[in-house]
């Protein structure tokens, strides 16, 4: 691996490790705070992507937020890619995030899935094939940071089938590691959940009807026994990505689901369903959070 493709993930998870223990860690700070949440990059050289996503980055940037998280599908597309296709999207990703001037914490969304369909020609055994590439590459699918007194947990909410195809599920072994980590956290430390696919959306329901169900690639299969496992735990923010749709769904008056839009709305060729390419810009002061959608003024130009 060479130290290109090292540094972004070096760099986004060194806060994770040197972390202390859960009742050590300070209240949240009244001081106002913030950070972005960019979800549905869709990087690739097509479409003058890297020209657009290079925008949305200075548009960060002039910001000043301390630090930006990721929602997935970081790149266009992994999928039903060969490994030369696939190499060159994560090389690309990695290489024009390096603009960031400020930390960036990664999670993984399907189209980072290398060669999982079988289109692709990649077989099971190639050394980089499924969550291997990403793992390589990037990092850590799941782990989690402290920042002024919030805890952050950032998931991988990507399942694959045996007939390699994708659907929305935290694993069983994700599912033990939120336990140990929650178990380290004061029941007064607020969360905020980073995922791909969404836990709950209204999407499906207001573009089809009130009686649609969400398919299970839209959603999270196991989302109940995922959230279940925050009770006792001030879950405040739950964002999410995937839809390329932008909401917020307030809960019982404590948390938070908002689905963030997409960096690249309708994958680089303008908006999808009226939504602008944008991003999240949160600010936090204490353990109230507030939210805009920034469209940063990318306008889709014709090959």
């Amino acid at each position: 691996m060479n130290g290109k493709r090292m540094m972004i993930s070096a760099a986004a998870l060194l806060v994770a490790l040197v972390l202390p223990s859960g009742c050590c860690r300070k209240p949240a700070s009244e001081t106002e705070w913030s950070f972005v949440f960019m979800t549905d990059i869709h990087l690739q050289p097509e479409c003058q992507a890297v020209a657009g996503f290079s925008q949305a980055i200075d548009s960060v940037n002039a910001r000043h937020p301390d630090f930006v998280v990721t929602g997935g599908d970081l790149n266009m597309d992994a999928l039903g890619a060969g490994y030369g296709r696939a190499d060159s999207l994560y090389t690309l990703y990695l290489e024009t995030a390096r603009r960031f001037q400020v930390p960036v914490y990664n999670a993984m969304g399907n189209h980072e899935i290398f060669g999982l369909y079988p289109s692709s020609g990649v077989q099971p055994d190639h050394p980089e094939y499924g969550k291997r590439m990403f793992d390589n590459r990037i990092g850590r699918r799941h782990y989690s940071f402290h920042h002024k007194g919030w805890h952050f947990i950032i998931l991988d909410s990507v399942g694959e089938t045996e007939e390699r195809k994708y659907i929305g599920r935290v694993d069983s072994a994700q599912m033990a590691w939120i336990r140990s980590d929650l178990d380290s956290l004061g029941p007064d430390v607020p969360i905020a959940v980073v995922t791909h696919i969404p836990f709950v959306t209204s999407m499906t329901q207001l573009y089809e009807g009130s009686l649609e169900p969400n398919g299970q690639r839209e959603v999270i299969n196991n989302s109940k026994e995922v959230l279940d496992l925050f009770a006792g735990h001030d879950l405040k923010l739950v964002l999410q990505g995937h839809l390329h749709f932008l909401e917020d769904i307030f809960v019982r008056g404590q948390t938070h689901f908002i689905t963030g839009g997409a960096v690249c709305s309708k994958w680089w060729e303008g908006k999808r369903n009226g939504l602008e390419e944008g991003f999240l810009h949160l600010r936090v002061r204490g353990r109230d959070v507030s939210w805009e959608y920034v469209d940063y003024g990318w306008d889709a130009k014709p090959e």
